[in-house]
């Protein structure tokens, strides 16, 4: 076998221009097809961050109370509130759950008001200490030194350019309690962000315990407690181990797999209608639960179409350059008919004989595979360099930068799909050379 290989090595030395143009073209493919997939991979990552971070987590894990109703025949108030701090800290810690790390907030619509000017948001009560919810904002104005103040407030850019908000700038914020009583409250603009999506255009930030002051969640307390994955594909896994666990506890919780089973398009609306449906009733607090993909439902169809399309993409390219290296060992064939029937005269087999096209072939395209990676990964660090002002992009940045994410897993199956179809490729010409009678292959006049 290495006898096979060398000569396959020595006989790439031979016809170096149409060997150089052939491995050009095998890395110019294998160049579009990992610029793509690490574009594509990296874009949608960076969506599902996004929406991660204004979701809150990857696994979320509400607190429900039901208030009996004033008057009968009147529905009950569903109302989102956890009043035990540490039950699902404890439980998320205490079992075998691959977590990057967990968060509280408390979540309430209101309105703000500064110099006569007023606009709807979307309050959310977070731990101003968390490093990494601090670190998802593009900061534009202010310093995180003015979150020690329990009248801090984050608000992105364009809150600040609508209401013509500064740093220090005193706002009305007005809403209401779980329970729905009217209150009013007075903070301070401590930080500006960068907008970044449409989603996060109407939301604000505030410190969890001042917010859960004013909606009337006690101490400690708060909306929904959210478990960020070190592997976003076991969030169906973990959210339905959750739920057993709380069940195992005889706490009343929701049921994720029946949702799933009712509507698996979109189980996070079956999901809130176990607690919202008029046949539902219970005593104390009932917890929900759900994966970042129940509450989002469109993210699963995101990542399903641009790997269909990028896996379409790859076969194209793939099948194009195949198609390249199968007319090129056609002609290597008639070229080296003579050289054949000396190897064959000199006792080669006719196995050896056809091995010695393939294995030339393949390292050919791995050669050309590894020129058209390296050639992509210095190209994706140029380009992660570059700003990108474009907000219809916004979406898919990386605080204002194109990222690229590569699985080894992936570039190790596009090379053995390389390998396989470079191999079927030249399978014909290996097999005539195999073939090929020594004394009929001397005689043949090129």
């Amino acid at each position: 076998m290495n006898k096979i290989i060398k000569l396959a090595l020595r006989n790439l030395t031979r016809q170096k221009r149409r060997n150089a143009i052939l491995a050009i073209a095998i890395a110019f493919g294998f160049f579009v097809v990992t610029m793509i997939d690490g574009l594509t991979t990296g874009m949608v990552g960076n969506l599902e961050d996004m929406v991660t971070q204004v979701a809150g987590g990857t696994v979320l894990i509400g607190g429900y109370e039901k208030i009996p109703p004033e008057l009968e025949g009147q529905k009950g108030t569903v109302i989102n509130i956890v009043r035990e701090k540490d039950y699902i800290k404890n439980l998320v810690e205490k079992n075998d759950i691959d977590y990057k790390y967990f968060s509280r907030f408390t979540k309430a619509a209101g309105q703000m008001i500064f110099n006569g000017r007023k606009s709807l948001t979307q309050v959310y009560g977070r731990d101003f200490s968390e490093k990494e919810f601090l670190n998802s904002f593009q900061i534009e104005a202010g310093s995180l030194e003015n979150l020690s103040s329990p009248d801090a407030m984050i608000i992105n850019s364009k809150i600040a350019d609508n209401l013509n908000l500064q740093i220090g700038d005193e706002i009305i914020l007005t809403t209401r309690t779980v329970y729905g009583q009217n209150n009013v409250a007075d903070f301070k603009i401590a930080l500006i962000t960068k907008a970044s999506n449409l989603v996060d255009s109407t939301q604000v930030f505030v410190n969890i315990e001042t917010l859960n002051e004013i909606v009337g969640i006690p101490e400690g307390g708060y909306s929904t407690f959210t478990i960020f994955l070190n592997d976003k594909t076991q969030q169906e896994k973990v959210a339905n181990k959750i739920e057993d666990l709380i069940r195992k506890d005889n706490i009343l919780v929701s049921d994720r797999r029946l949702a799933v089973m009712n509507n698996p398009s979109n189980p996070g609306k079956e999901i809130n209608k176990q607690f919202i449906s008029a046949d539902q009733q219970w005593e104390g607090v009932k917890y929900g639960v759900e994966c970042l993909e129940d509450a989002v439902p469109m993210i699963k169809t995101v990542l399903s179409v641009v790997h269909t399309i990028t896996t379409t993409i790859l076969l194209v390219i793939l099948l194009i350059v195949m198609v390249g290296v199968s007319n090129t060992y056609r002609m290597v064939l008639y070229e080296r008919i003579r050289e054949i029937g000396t190897m064959r005269a000199l006792g080669m087999s006719g196995k050896d004989t056809g091995r010695v096209f393939t294995f030339e072939a393949i390292i050919l395209c791995i050669l050309g595979a590894l020129a058209g990676l390296l050639l992509a990964v210095i190209l994706m660090t140029i380009i992660h360099l570059i700003p990108v002002g474009n907000e219809s992009l916004a979406f898919f940045l990386q605080k204002g930068h194109f990222s690229f994410s590569l699985s080894p897993v992936s570039i190790i199956v596009q090379y053995l799909l390389l390998i396989i179809l470079t191999t079927f490729a030249v399978r014909g010409s290996a097999k005539k050379a195999a073939k090929m009678s020594p004394a009929e292959a001397l005689r043949t006049v090129k």
